[in-house]
């Protein structure tokens, strides 16, 4: 979108300058750029560094807790995502059914023309049963020229050579190819008031670049081609594909350009070439631009790791009682490589793999004795939260997981600090008084107990390392455990 909104604005800012100093066919060949600038933001870019595989060292770090994770009691709740992508594609299917309904309606007026046998047109020329269709270009893989049922009382013979030869240039330029291709695009940006604004400007610039080829060959006729256009009747009925010789185009426009000399193929061929130079500038750019930016995450290097704090729920239902297992658990482990961790009834493997300046992880939850449950992939920076659920074959098991990567193993580093390792069980407790309790037993000293707040906590851990435990009542109050020297812990915002 935003390779369409510069391009468009590009347009917009060089469309009568280039018709000025280059002539109208050149300044209607400027409209080659939203396509190719949307193009460009599209195409693969080649990674920078090949991901480095280092050899297995893998540290497991669980816990089992009696907290929910967050996600599973949202889990029901639609994403605003999936909200605003179906808003989007009815939005786009109901500007194409409306278009669809529009050119219908156009053909229905066709019904009853007769043929008209014109020899210097290699397309069908129709004669209309009414005086309000036509002269018009329709469709695109089958195009047909229309013209009015009057046209021969309308028109002089001069003035109908010259409609035929417009109508024909249409047909030669492939514009009803151009105005498909511009209304699909302005139901794909249906919201975005600069397409609507587009497809009238190409429409103009279409009819004016029309102009100048038929000029090109016929100028000496100018006046007779300005009669034609006042004895044009407006279309009664729009065309969506297609191309009408109505006053929807300004009339006025179309007049004044009539007056000026035709192009001469000097700048002609100097606008080519700075057509082409724009072109490439354009979707050099973009191309550039939409490269992933390897500074939001590190690659992997030589010791290098990564920690995945999850919040996992795994639930089963026999069709009589349903059961539920919670636990918080913090997976150490190198690139590609698998670790493994089983806390009660539950056992979980997780593999990251650094992926475009993303982190992949592979994920696996069953329960001890059985068979997986459904894997799931996910994908994320470093620090975004990820969702996982899915069920087991028989439909009986389910999990849900909250997972966040990080770089490094602060666990590792908390659970180092110190040996000791304590057993927490607090009914209604607040997450200061725990984390005050678990430090005393570890001999810490808290330095900012206040980060914690007093909110009220049911938790309990067994025989779990000080640090993993500190560093799980920190993660109920949203902050993360920083230690200074190896006595002192500080809490910080995530």
């Amino acid at each position: 979108m935003l390779a369409f909104t510069s391009s468009v604005l590009i347009v917009a800012a060089l469309r009568r300058a280039c018709r000025r100093l280059f002539g109208a066919e050149r300044a209607f060949q400027l409209w080659l750029l939203p396509p190719l600038a949307m193009l460009a933001s599209q195409l693969p870019h080649v990674a920078e560094a090949p991901v480095v595989v280092l050899s297995p060292v893998v540290i497991a770090i669980t816990s089992a807790a009696a907290a929910l994770p967050v996600h599973a009691a949202a889990s029901g709740a639609i994403d605003w995502r999936v909200l605003a992508m179906l808003a989007w594609v009815a939005g786009s299917v109901c500007s194409l059914v409306l278009a669809a309904l529009v050119q219908q309606r156009y053909r229905r007026c066709l019904r009853g023309a007769t043929a008209m046998p014109v020899s210097s047109s290699r397309w069908p020329v129709l004669r209309a049963v009414g005086t309000d269709v036509g002269p018009a270009l329709v469709g695109a893989w089958r195009m047909r020229i229309v013209l009015p049922a009057d046209f021969e009382q309308r028109y002089d013979a001069s003035e109908r050579m010259l409609i035929l030869a417009h109508e024909t240039a249409h047909a030669r330029r492939h514009d009803g190819w151009w105005c498909l291709f511009a209304r699909l695009t302005a139901a794909l940006f249906w919201f975005h008031p600069l397409a609507w604004w587009a497809l009238a400007a190409l429409r103009r610039d279409q009819e004016l670049a029309c102009d100048a080829a038929v000029l090109r060959e016929h100028g000496e006729r100018r006046r007779s081609y300005a009669n034609a256009m006042l004895k044009t009747q407006s279309a009664a009925f729009a065309l969506p594909v297609g191309c009408t010789w109505s006053p929807r185009h300004p009339l006025t426009e179309r007049i004044v350009m009539l007056k000026q000399p035709s192009s001469n193929r000097r700048r002609q061929g100097a606008g080519a070439v700075a057509g082409f130079a724009l072109a490439i500038i354009v979707g050099g750019s973009v191309y550039a631009a939409s490269a992933p930016q390897a500074t939001h995450t590190s690659p992997p290097v030589a010791g290098a790791q990564y920690q995945l704090d999850m919040q996992v729920e795994l639930s089963t239902d026999d069709g009589h009682k349903r059961h539920a297992e919670t636990a918080a658990m913090a997976l150490c482990t190198l690139p590609g490589k698998t670790a493994t961790a089983s806390v009660g009834g539950m056992t979980v493997e997780a593999t990251a793999v650094p992926v475009d300046g993303q982190l992949r992880i592979d994920l696996a939850v069953g329960s001890n004795g059985t068979a997986s449950l459904a894997h799931s992939r996910l994908r994320g920076a470093l620090g975004q939260t990820l969702h996982a659920k899915g069920k087991g074959a028989d439909g009986k098991q389910a999990y849900v997981i909250d997972i966040t990567p990080q770089a490094g193993c602060p666990a590792q580093v908390l659970a180092e600090a110190s040996p000791v390792r304590v057993t927490e069980h607090i009914t209604n407790g607040t997450t200061r008084a725990a984390a005050e309790s678990i430090a005393k037993k570890a001999g810490w000293t808290l330095i900012n107990p206040d980060a914690l707040g007093q909110d009220a906590v049911t938790l309990s851990f067994n025989d779990m390392p000080a640090g993993t435990a500190l560093q799980r009542v920190a993660d109920l109050a949203g902050v993360k455990v920083e230690l200074e020297g190896k006595k002192r812990v500080h809490f910080a915002p995530k």
